[in-house]
């Protein structure tokens, strides 16, 4: 049984570990981590599976952007423990996540993924979102209130 939790200012350097074990050298190069830089992660839909020993299993972080005028939340990056795939934790901290943004007002998702993969979570083609290049469109994903909405994606604008 794993316990989900909101990440904590503690966990940001196992979580960051995990990622650099799942994820290719030089990931942060990507350009979704372009609309990262300098802005801080959603606090509340930010999770971490844990065991019963307490050991990190997976971790979940999402990011405000903007798509014109529009808001929406950019989920990812999403990883799972190679010792702990294919036990269903990435479809569990998906739906969670995603059911704690729609609670917290957020009613857009999107991400670069694996279409047959997050299409089982709702996840469809966003045919008039523009990620920053050099993404693959056909990787731009939704879910939610995405009628309208069309443009480029940007970096969170932060007012201070």
């Amino acid at each position: 049984m794993y316990r989900l939790d909101q990440e904590q200012d503690e966990d940001w350097w196992e979580v960051e570990a995990l990622y650099d074990l799942c994820f290719a050298p030089g990931r942060e190069a990507l350009s979704s981590y372009r609309l990262r830089d300098g802005v801080p992660p959603v606090p509340e839909l930010c999770l971490v599976a844990r065991d019963p020993d307490g050991i990190l299993a997976a971790a979940i972080r999402f990011w405000p952007v903007h798509i014109a005028n529009w808001e929406a939340l950019l989920l990812g990056p999403i990883a799972v423990h190679p010792t702990r795939q294919g036990e269903g934790l990435g479809g569990l901290l998906i739906a969670d996540s995603v059911a704690r943004a729609d609670r917290f007002g957020w009613s857009r998702v999107m991400l670069v993924g694996d279409a047959p993969y997050y299409g089982r979570f709702g996840f469809d083609r966003l045919k008039d979102v523009e990620m920053p290049p050099p993404t693959n469109p056909e990787r731009v994903l939704g879910k939610g209130d995405w009628a309208g909405v069309s443009g480029k994606v940007t970096r969170w604008k932060i007012s201070y």
